[in-house]
C-alpha cells in the first residue's frame, strides 16, 4: 500500500451498494485508476460530496494505492481547476459526457503520461471558458490521437485522400477504409490546428457529424475494443 497525491480527472462512476460509488480516473501520477468511494451517496456534513465526482472534474487527491487490488481508496480530495460553466450549460455539458465516455474506452495504462494528462486538463479548462465550442469535441478527439500513438501523417498532404486503417494520406481511394472527395475535405480541415485555432473552422451540422463518424472510425480501426459511445446520439441532438 503506498500514499499517493496527485492530480486526477474523473472519467467516470458507477454505483456500487446503496452508499458507495466506484470512480474511475486519469491521474497525473499513476494513469488510470479505480476508486471505491465509501458512504458519499449518504448525505453527510463533511466528508466526500457526490459533486466532486463528475464527469471530468478535475481533482487533487490523496489516495491510497494498493498492490494486491485494482480498487483504491482516495483519503483527501479537493476540486482543482472548478469549471464556471461546464455543469450548467446543456451543450457543454452533453461534450463532457461523450469526451468522458470516449476517455474511458480509450485510454487503458496504469501507468504515468505527463504530456496526456497535460494535455486533458488545458483543452477541458479551455472548454469551460471558450463561447463557440460547437467543433471543439472534433479536434478534442483529433488531437487526442497524438497521446494515443495513431495522429495522422501530414507528410504527404497533398494526396487526395485519407486512408484511415494506415493513418497517411494517399491517391489511392478506391479501398474500404480510405476517404475522399467531401468526407476527406472536412476531415482535412481539423488536420495540424488547436484549439484556438478552432474559431475559424466552419462545419454546418451535417458536415461536424460527418467528421465525427470518420474521427470514431478511426478511433475504432486504431484501438482495441474501443466502441462507440452511448452519449454520440445525445451529442449529435444538442448540435443539429
Amino acid at each position: 500500500m503506498s500514499v499517493v497525491s496527485t492530480k486526477a480527472i474523473v472519467l467516470s462512476t458507477l454505483k456500487y451498494s446503496d452508499t458507495s460509488l466506484i470512480v474511475k480516473c486519469y491521474t497525473a501520477e499513476s494513469g488510470l485508476k479505480s476508486y471505491l468511494v465509501r458512504g458519499v451517496l449518504k448525505a453527510k456534513k463533511g466528508g466526500l460530496k457526490i459533486a466532486y465526482f463528475q464527469p471530468l472534474t478535475q481533482l487533487n487527491i490523496v489516495a491510497n494505492h494498493s498492490s494486491k487490488s485494482t480498487l483504491h481508496s482516495i483519503k483527501e480530495v479537493q476540486i482543482l481547476n472548478p469549471y464556471k460553466s461546464i455543469y450548467k450549460d446543456i451543450v457543454k455539458q452533453s461534450v463532457v459526457l461523450f469526451l468522458s465516455e470516449v476517455l474511458s474506452y480509450s485510454i487503458q495504462e496504469e501507468e504515468k503520461n505527463e504530456p496526456l494528462y497535460n494535455y486533458l486538463e488545458t483543452a477541458f479548462v479551455w472548454l469551460d471558458v471558450h463561447e463557440k465550442i460547437a467543433n471543439f469535441h472534433l479536434l478534442f478527439l483529433l488531437n487526442f490521437t497524438r497521446y494515443l500513438g495513431f495522429y495522422p501523417d501530414l507528410s504527404e498532404a497533398t494526396k487526395t485522400g485519407f486512408n484511415l486503417l494506415d493513418g497517411n494520406f494517399t491517391d489511392s481511394t478506391s479501398e474500404k477504409n480510405i476517404i475522399s472527395g467531401n468526407y476527406f475535405y472536412q476531415f482535412k480541415k481539423l488536420l495540424g490546428i488547436n484549439f484556438d485555432g478552432i474559431e475559424n473552422v466552419s462545419f454546418g451540422k451535417n458536415e461536424r457529424q460527418l467528421v465525427l463518424q470518420i474521427i470514431i472510425r478511426y478511433f475504432e480501426l486504431h484501438l482495441d475494443g474501443f466502441r462507440k459511445p452511448k452519449s454520440l446520439q445525445v451529442l449529435e441532438t444538442v448540435f443539429s
